[in-house]
């Protein structure tokens, strides 16, 4: 019988005033009990709705029934046959809104915790398998990668799994993309995004770092090279402002900036001398999961205050509940329904105030959500000496202007065939946040998937010519 208990098993993490002064994981996942428990809680629907509400397609009954009888290994190799990084996905995929948002036992109470089990599946094979991995032969045909975050990293892990020979080409010093600089450790730590990529490299993948395409090399020496096809993952790292007086001061950042100092450049261990600015107090404009990200990550490096500033109400931000309520938890300020008009500096050119205006909300924008409106004569000053800008980024252009043929649309974003994920230029494929602009990590990965399918069905198609 199932177990009809209404309500998720909870999960242990660390208390709030303990963990808002450490960069340790925040949740500390299930128990063998607590996972047992937690699957049990699975019907086993017959039309299995939450796997249609899983981007990546994982087969979510038949993972969670092997984790109710304690077949771990299988329960593992179940979520690996569509998904490349459970360990990463069972900790940041905002399952609220995709496969747990389509469970049944969400009707009549909350639906069973698909993330929780997911991470708890991934970790337990991290720490008892012995799996043997085992290369698959080639079959002479090679695909380049640009990028290797999510969308690039489950790309280059589908095809190898084809036998393609697949290089991937990553900017950075460091692969994993947004999973490296972007998410804070405490919410996903370092060493579990490498473990994956480390079990992508055993399978055969090749992975180059420092390789900035655009200018090391261009998608057009890739193919003198013999790559075949190139799938281009390069997300969306150019960071966006407000254009509003003293964004250039000292303690201005981007939260693109902000995140990458600490965890790409390690700000958050003491024997890094990273250079990056120890505020006391901070404001972070936006209203986001980035927006979450950088104010816990500031009260972290110990911060007095740290404020969410908002032009929206609460239930309008975009950040999944979890992260707000983390972030409320730990000490996090909110100010919504104000807006900044200004960032304001010291006599040697340093943030000392930012200016907001209050809003209040009228009628629904193109979004649906009712837009907020500037109450006049409400500006106000909040006192810092650090603003975080987390209002959204987009691709950055080096790829598209260096790249002949590849079409983009007003706001940069790459155009695709929607069902194959074919670009305007022929053999040449994109997905993730380079197409949609940013999004979740779960979407890129999604994104990625089907493009390996475009990709091998459209070099299988040439190799028969």
């Amino acid at each position: 019988m199932p177990n009809m208990t209404p309500k998720k098993t909870p999960m242990p993490e660390q208390a709030p005033d303990v963990r808002n002064k450490n960069f340790e994981e925040v949740a500390l996942g299930y128990t063998d009990e607590m996972a047992i428990e937690e699957a049990q809680r699975c019907l086993n629907c017959k039309h299995k709705p939450c796997v249609n509400g899983c981007p990546v397609g994982v087969p979510i009954p038949d993972f969670i029934a092997h984790v109710a009888k304690g077949e771990l290994e299988e329960a593992y190799q179940t979520i690996k046959t569509m998904n490349s990084l459970p360990a990463i996905c069972g900790r940041v995929c905002p399952q609220e809104n995709q496969c747990e948002h389509n469970c049944v036992r969400g009707i009549k109470g909350e639906p069973v915790g698909i993330g929780r089990l997911e991470r708890y599946v991934a970790d337990w094979h991290m720490r008892h398998s012995k799996e043997q991995v085992k290369k698959v032969p080639s079959n002479g045909h090679k695909v380049a990668v640009v990028g290797a975050g999510p969308a690039g990293l489950t790309c280059a892990g589908d095809l190898n799994a084809k036998g393609y020979e697949v290089t991937v080409f990553e900017a950075l010093h460091t692969a994993g993309g947004v999973l490296m600089y972007g998410i804070p450790q405490f919410r996903l730590p370092k060493e579990i995004v490498q473990k994956e990529i480390s079990g992508l490299e055993e399978r055969g993948v090749e992975i180059k770092t420092d390789m900035v395409m655009g200018k090391v090399l261009s998608v057009d020496e890739l193919f003198e090279m013999g790559y075949e096809a190139v799938f281009i993952g390069t997300g969306a790292g150019l960071p966006s402002f407000m254009n509003i007086p003293g964004e250039s001061l000292v303690g201005t950042y981007s939260a693109n900036e902000f995140l990458t100092r600490v965890n790409l450049m390690k700000a958050y261990k003491p024997e890094y001398d990273t250079p990056i600015i120890r505020p006391k107090d901070v404001a972070v404009v936006g209203g986001g999961n980035v927006a979450m990200d950088a104010a816990r990550t500031a009260k972290r490096l110990g911060a007095e205050n740290v404020y969410i500033v908002y032009r929206r109400a609460e239930e309008q931000m975009p950040a999944r509940k979890e992260e707000i309520h983390h972030a409320k938890e730990e000490g996090i300020l909110f100010r919504l329904l104000c807006n900044p008009v200004a960032i304001d500096g010291d006599d040697d050119g340093k943030v000392r105030a930012i200016e907001c205006i209050e809003m209040e909300l009228g009628e629904p924008d193109a979004s649906g959500r009712r837009k907020p409106v500037p109450k006049e004569g409400s500006n106000f000053e909040l006192p810092v000496d650090c603003v975080i800008m987390a209002i959204g980024n987009s691709p950055n252009p080096l790829i598209r202007s260096t790249t002949e043929g590849l079409e983009a649309n007003q706001k940069g974003c790459i155009i695709v065939d929607d069902a194959t994920k074919a670009t305007t230029r022929e053999g040449v494929y994109a997905a993730g946040d380079a197409v949609s602009g940013a999004a979740t990590v779960i979407l890129a990965m999604g994104g990625g998937k089907e493009a390996a399918a475009s990709i091998d069905t459209y070099i299988q198609n040439k190799a028969k010519k």
